[in-house]
């Protein structure tokens, strides 16, 4: 997902967006456990969205206090 992507959406579709992003993440944490991990990358995407989608949303916040 790209920051231009991020950056088009709504604040309700990025709140959407992240709690979809968290589930993956927590499931994905499960399969490496348990060695049922196919795509290790995928972690790191997520967590690379998640971040994304956290600045996004703080700079908005900033934005809209200033």
């Amino acid at each position: 997902m790209k920051a231009a992507d991020v950056r088009a959406k709504t604040p309700d579709q990025l709140n959407d967006e992240l709690a979809s992003l968290k589930k993956e993440q927590f499931n994905l944490r499960f399969q490496r456990a348990t060695g049922q991990l196919e795509k290790t990358a995928r972690v790191k995407e997520v967590r690379r969205d998640i971040a994304r989608i956290k600045t996004i949303i703080a700079e908005r916040s900033t934005a809209k206090k200033a």
